[in-house]
């Protein structure tokens, strides 16, 4: 088993290549060399589901691996409890959407906790996610629901919050954005260590076939002492982090990640880079 590289969404590359639908969107990954694809509906599901189909049709027919970004708006903690229940639908709708797609992980942001304690916002995301973990069963869907760590102070979404939602349910599994820890915490990612203690985490917290098949997100992320302000490119030299000990630590664990590009604009050529950036170390700590 190897990692898996892809886009988050259509980057300017796509459409420089006069590309207009997603539909085509698989057959460009894999003529990049890469193997997945994250659809992104951050704002909102808008296409049919005749759409969603056709896409995970190609997907497979290029032998791409789908994941899919719900709606941004879903907020697992608001204080108000008919958003939580409408949190759940929108899930639903997701996760209705991920199967078309034959999407392994849909990635769900946890809410935030701005107005009140982190402490009742878990509660209220707890409560979010058990609902939506009967919803799941009853409706028979597959699809993980990943639920992504966060780049803001304000928000929920540490690596230990996250390992707490996902011990709900085995329908949850956690999805390590490594730009939002990093910015989170102004600069937390340096060295192959830094890494390797997230995916060692993981294991211990979870069971080692968690960390052996995470789902990531990464791209450099500029910060304030807020944590998160904007998606950057790889080739920013100011904040970080960078991947190149994120490689070292995946070959040197033997793990098998997907990991997912969500750079401003760049992503499919940034994906390019970590894909080779990877593959040289297999080489480097092969012939060590």
């Amino acid at each position: 088993m190897s990692a898996k590289f892809g886009p988050g969404g259509n980057s300017d590359a796509f459409r420089a290549a006069g590309l207009k639908s997603t539909l085509q969107a698989p057959r460009f990954v894999r003529e990049l060399g890469l193997e997945a694809y994250e659809y992104e509906a951050g704002n909102g599901i808008t296409g049919s589901n005749d759409m969603f189909l056709a896409i995970g049709m190609k997907a497979r027919e290029h032998g791409i691996k789908m994941s899919f970004h719900a709606p941004y708006f879903i907020s697992l903690s608001s204080v108000e409890k008919e958003k939580r229940n409408n949190s759940v639908e929108y899930i639903r709708r997701s996760a209705e959407v991920s199967s078309l797609l034959g999407a392994d992980t849909m990635v769900v942001h946890c809410g935030s906790c701005a107005k009140i304690s982190r402490e009742t916002a878990m509660e209220y995301a707890s409560e979010t996610l058990e609902a939506t973990a009967i919803m799941m069963q009853d409706c028979g869907y597959t699809t993980k629901v990943g639920i992504e760590t966060m780049g803001k102070v304000n928000q929920l979404g540490t690596l230990d919050e996250v390992l707490r939602l996902c011990k709900i349910s085995k329908c949850f599994a956690p999805v390590v954005d490594f730009g939002h820890l990093n910015a989170r915490d102004r600069g937390v990612f340096y060295t192959a260590d830094d890494y390797k203690r997230v995916f060692d985490t993981i294991s211990a917290q979870l069971g080692a076939s968690y960390a052996e098949n995470l789902h990531c997100h990464f791209s450099k992320i500029m910060y304030t002492e807020m944590g998160e302000k904007k998606h950057l490119t790889l080739e920013d030299d100011v904040y970080g982090p960078q991947f190149e000990p994120l490689a070292e630590a995946i070959v040197s664990l033997g793990v098998s990640p997907t990991i997912i590009c969500e750079s401003a604009g760049t992503q499919s050529d940034d994906a390019v880079f970590m894909k080779m950036t990877y593959e040289r170390e297999k080489i480097k700590q092969n012939k060590a």
